[in-house]
């Protein structure tokens, strides 16, 4: 087998050292960098074209999720695997949206871990059991209604900034609805905050981008 090149990113330092020197010891993988976020995971994937990246999700700059969009454009052929503590629906569903090629968890034993950067270089999809689970349990659940009109005007507003009691007085509601509502829309959007969910609605259509209709 043809050694694998790898690109370690990470932004706690013991844990990258950690990875970096596990993976580095396994004599068909080679570590040709490591970064600590996603704008300098960017640069050196363009300086070393490593076959995988083994990419952490939050991360100060730019997160994982973002990094890992950019890399699928830039250098298609690269693979991304995620490493991650994080096993929230929203995040699996952004990572394999921007294309990673797997979702693992950072309690995975190492030599799984090196079997996973061995498969992702392979082109095959490596999931973590609880991540497959999920998005098993995902693809089962019936469909979720769409955002109802008001609650895309409540929506509308967080995206303009307003304070929920901002909302409320532009919509004639009262706080307590403007929360109803945001609930729902952010079970539906399947996200867990505001910011979060006026990204998504902007994604598939539902709110206008930045700076449309100037």
């Amino acid at each position: 087998m043809s050694t694998v090149r790898v690109l370690v990113v990470d932004d706690h330092p013991v844990v990258r050292g950690g990875l970096v020197g596990w993976l580095a010891a396994q004599p068909d993988l080679e570590v040709v960098g490591e970064a600590g976020d996603g704008l300098e995971a960017l640069a050196l994937v363009a300086e070393h074209a490593p076959d995988v990246v083994l990419m952490d999700l939050r991360m100060p700059r730019m997160d994982g999720v973002a990094a890992t969009e950019r890399i699928g454009v830039a250098h298609p052929s690269v693979r991304v695997l995620v490493l991650t503590t994080y096993d929230t629906d929203a995040d699996i569903v952004r990572a394999v949206e921007a294309g990673a090629t797997g979702y693992l968890l950072k309690d995975t034993p190492l030599p799984q871990l090196a079997d996973a950067v061995r498969a992702a270089a392979r082109g095959e999809t490596v999931l973590a059991p609880p991540v497959a689970a999920r998005l098993v349990s995902r693809m089962r659940a019936p469909a979720v209604d769409a955002p109802t009109a008001r609650e895309l005007q409540v929506l509308s507003g967080v995206a303009r900034g307003l304070t929920n009691a901002e909302i409320g007085r532009e919509l004639f509601i009262g706080e307590a609805t403007v929360k109803t509502h945001l609930l729902r829309v952010f079970a539906k959007l399947g996200v867990d905050d505001r910011t979060r969910a006026v990204m998504v609605a902007v994604e598939r259509g539902l709110l206008p981008g930045p700076g449309a209709g100037r």
